[in-house]
């Protein structure tokens, strides 16, 4: 399949992108032509390419880009560029077929329009409504007021081994005390195939991460000692106690990018919310008395489906 079958089917399917882009890349890392002098469109842009006279343009190009995101290829960034060129290349004759054809007097196009233009629009009123809130005063103020709201909380580190009957637990038990390696015998016998190449080590986690049993046994434990066997849904384990600490607090460089989420979500959400509440609407397609579907906490979804957690 070649680039160009590639970048028609993909105005048709565009999940189609990642199977035949490669076919693409390829014919891009042959010998290229020299490229010409770049210029510029009437409003100063950038134009890469020029179809029936009508230009494509840097900014044209960045458009698609935002639009398509993951679902292009992974290829490198001058072959994505590449091959995002030549489908704009592609809508715009499409395009230019379809005014000929005077599809774009049709009724059928004028909602079409007018749907995109909302949305569009839409779009672009959140992003504002995230830009304006998601401020670094803003986020370091929710950061400071989160941090002073959190409690003191304990965090262990300790090495299991899992089996599956009390008996091995017990003859576990018996090799360590003999002075066996917690971490070989981890490796051999455990059941847990997450921690057992890591010699059983589970890291740092807090009382409600693990299962009761297990979680009353290891914060019972001193650092360095092992338990008896415990008995849990996923079979008897063998705990020894690495080491207890308070668990540190995040710095605000750590949750930077969580904080700013909430907020833009959160502003999103009160955008449209206000917008509800300050608009007469009339739901015409619901019997009477059988309520509009609604969001998260009770509240209508926001338009770009960007409602807090």
């Amino acid at each position: 399949m070649t680039a160009r079958r590639f970048r028609l089917s993909a105005l048709i399917a565009i999940s189609a992108l990642p199977l035949v882009a490669l076919a693409h890349g390829a014919q891009a890392q042959q010998a290229p032509a020299a490229a010409p002098a770049a210029q510029e469109s009437a409003e100063g842009e950038k134009v890469l390419a020029r179809v029936n006279g009508k230009p494509i343009t840097e900014r044209d190009l960045e458009l698609a880009l935002e639009e398509l995101n993951d679902r292009l290829p992974a290829l490198p960034e001058s072959q994505k560029r590449d091959y995002v060129v030549g489908y704009l290349i592609d809508i715009r004759l499409g395009a230019d077929a379809a005014e000929a054809a005077k599809l774009a007097d049709t009724p059928e196009f004028a909602r079409r329009l007018a749907y995109a233009r909302d949305k569009v629009l839409v779009d672009q009123f959140l992003a504002t409504a995230a830009t304006e809130a998601a401020t670094e005063t803003e986020m370091r103020k929710l950061y400071d007021e989160t941090i002073k709201s959190l409690q003191p909380e304990e965090e262990a580190r300790a090495r299991h081994i899992l089996v599956a009957d009390e008996d091995t637990a017990k003859k576990v038990v018996e090799r360590l005390n003999k002075g066996e390696d917690f971490a070989v015998i981890a490796a051999e016998l455990s059941k847990d195939p997450g921690s057992a190449k890591e010699g059983g080590d589970l890291g740092y986690f807090a009382r409600d991460r693990m299962v009761p049993e297990f979680a009353e046994a290891a914060f019972k434990l001193e650092p360095g000692k092992v338990s008896a066997p415990v008995k849990s849904q996923f079979g008897w384990h063998v705990i020894k106690l690495e080491d207890k600490r308070q668990k540190p607090v995040p710095t605000f460089d750590e949750i930077k990018d969580q904080i700013r989420t909430f907020i833009v979500q959160r502003a999103q959400q009160d955008a449209v919310l206000k917008l509800r509440d300050q608009a007469k609407i009339e739901r015409l397609d619901k019997p009477a008395g059988e309520p509009a579907a609604q969001g998260q906490n009770g509240t209508a979804p926001a338009a770009n489906g960007a409602a807090p957690k």
